[in-house]
């Protein structure tokens, strides 16, 4: 049945301008829309527009960012897997990826294919340790052994980006092809979804797409697509961009058990892209979700594998929606009706394509329609109500007139933690600033070591806590960009120029303390060596300025000084209960 723009099917009568209603509610600029039902297309639409400045409307064909929709695709992909034989959803993951590890070792040996897209592993999302990285997907592979779990395997569900990061690579490693080879062979191409992508930048380059749009203190702004480089490992979480009128075909294969059935111009032939027993799994509930109950409308939610489902006023909804910067998404399912819908949307963060769907969902089920769009009104008002509060409660336990221990400068420097990596603090006119992954922010003094940001793109207020050691340098930085685990703690690596072998040169000779000859080398490029008679020779672990400390020894260091010339002339060593001074022969 050909899509039509004016629906014929009585119950969405008036359905167009209720669209428009809350769009404008909520300051939506485009969105499209298509509905299916008894495997036909009922209604696929454009509404508003998908280029304000240059007033381009949208279409059934205007391509969107789908955000974590795309995850439902990476577990078909899985499934397709399973149907060939190559996986067993059960197996340990370390059956298929040997060098799998997490911090949690139970974990690590019992994770399956199961756990990882159910969202049951004990890690929270962690996901500002990805954000904005350009680290490949085998580099943040091996870090997630440094992310802290907030719960035990398998007691909690917590919703996480890195584990289908992990599915997607052991999709490559399964198939031999990347994710996105993988995904467009075996599921857009045989579908026929032609517009649908994996790239922001190859998205603009097609006839038809959407820009993405923010609200920024009530008023709309276009916003940045979301960096590509930096969003590449994590793709099989949520990267593919797609228009409606591609998306009903991805929605009709849900509800014709995994089948795509091609038209006339295609031969009339039906293609099984996978198994009714897959997405029987799919559909499923794997994992309940314990969160209190907000809306009479729903019960008994849990996660399958890629879908959200619930009772939805006594009938089974599988869904799934999708959040990125600029885009927000959902596709829903109605498998025992045979409806189906899905919502593009060019703006950040709305909650338009669940009012929408919930409404088009009461009209096809011909149930009472209830007012979803002021029910969320009310919500969002008591989160922000919440929030204030929040914000007034922060400003009441700040303790007044305290000031940093140390000049701003002491502050600055690069800071790394093994999972998430390295951030730079800088000092900028008077203040400091934190540059992490591809954002930056500052910092405004709080009290004591204790500063405060606020970082725009994730509307997130934090606390930053500096710390010193016994020396009296300031060399940790603690931020909770995981609020459920403990600070992530950044502990102060040396400069990078304390690895050139011109800097080092300089220090490399025999020092003398008491008779005692010292030796300082290099070996290689970039490490240096002391030794001492009758010891081991022990490792210099660049510090700060021209000092280093003794790798694996806790307390000892040596630190170089120079003459009014530039000239090394000796080496300081400092040991737990004692300092003496070398002087270079």
């Amino acid at each position: 049945m050909q899509a039509s723009e004016t629906p014929t099917v009585p119950q969405l009568q008036g359905f167009a301008e209720f669209v428009q209603t809350v769009m404008q509610d909520w300051k939506v600029q485009g969105l499209g829309v298509a509905i299916v039902k008894d495997a036909s297309v009922i209604f696929s639409q454009g509404f508003g527009k998908r280029n304000v400045a240059e007033n381009l409307d949208v279409t059934p064909n205007t391509l969107f960012a789908i955000g974590s929709c795309t995850k439902a695709f990476t577990t078909t992909a899985l499934g397709i897997l399973v149907d060939e034989g190559k996986l067993d959803w059960d197996a340990p993951i370390k059956t298929y990826l040997p060098t799998f590890k997490l911090q949690d070792e139970f974990a690590t040996q019992r994770m399956t294919a199961r756990d990882l897209v159910c969202h049951r592993s004990g890690l929270p999302r962690h996901d500002l340790m990805w954000y904005g990285s350009t680290r490949t997907q085998k580099e943040l592979f091996d870090r997630l052994q440094y992310l802290e779990p907030s719960k035990d395997f398998r007691t909690t569900w917590q919703y996480q980006n890195l584990m289908y990061m992990t599915a997607g690579y052991l999709i490559e490693v399964l198939s031999g092809q990347s994710w996105e080879a993988f995904v467009q062979q075996r599921i857009l191409t045989p579908l026929g979804m032609q517009q649908c992508n994996f790239s922001a930048t190859t998205s603009q380059q097609a006839a038809d797409f959407s820009l993405p749009y923010k609200e920024v203190k009530d008023e709309v702004q276009l916003s940045d697509f979301y960096n590509e480089a930096a969003f590449a490992a994590i793709a099989p979480a949520g990267a593919i961009n797609a228009s409606v009128t591609d998306m009903s075909k991805w929605v009709l294969m849900h509800l014709n058990k995994g089948k795509h059935e091609n038209g006339e111009s295609e031969g009339g032939s039906t293609v099984q892209i996978v198994s009714e027993t897959q997405l029987v799994q799919m559909h499923a509930p794997q994992m309940v979700i314990a969160d209190p109950r907000r809306h009479k409308e729903f019960a008994n939610s849990s996660y399958g594998l890629g879908w959200f489902i619930h009772s939805y006023r006594g009938h089974v909804m599988v869904e799934h929606g999708g959040n990125i910067d600029g885009f927000s998404a959902l596709t829903m399912l109605f498998p025992d009706e045979n409806i189906g819908m899905v919502v593009l949307s060019n703006m950040n963060g709305t909650p338009v394509p669940n009012i929408l769907c919930y409404n088009i969902a009461d009209r096809l089920l011909e149930m009472e329609p209830v007012n979803w769009n002021e029910q969320v009104k009310q919500e969002i008002a008591d989160v922000k109500a919440a929030m204030e509060q929040n914000k007034e409660k922060s400003t009441a336990d700040r303790i007044a007139n305290t000031h940093p221990s140390h000049q701003l400068d002491a502050y600055t420097g690069d800071f790394e933690q093994p999972g998430y990596g390295t951030l730079h603090v800088e000092k900028q006119d008077d203040a400091l600033s934190i540059r992490y992954n591809d954002f930056s922010f500052t910092l405004s003094h709080y009290h004591y070591d204790v500063f405060e940001a606020y970082i725009e793109r994730f509307d997130l207020h934090m606390k930053i806590l500096f710390g010193g050691n016994l020396k009296g340098d300031i060399d940790t930085v603690a931020i909770p960009f995981e609020p459920t685990v403990k600070e992530i703690i950044f502990k102060r690596v040396a400069s990078q120029h304390m690895s050139e072998r011109a800097f080092l040169e300089p220090f490399v000779g025999t020092y003398e303390f008491s008779g005692i000859s010292i030796v300082v080398s290099l070996r290689g490029e970039k490490t240096l060596f002391l030794t001492v008679p009758g010891q081991p020779d022990y490792e210099l672990q660049p510090y700060k300025g021209t000092a280093f400390h003794f790798k694996g020894l806790s307390g000892f260091s040596v630190e170089f000084k120079r003459d009014e010339g530039g000239a090394v002339q000796e080496a300081v060593l400092t040991q737990p209960y004692s300092t003496v001074t070398a002087k270079r022969q």
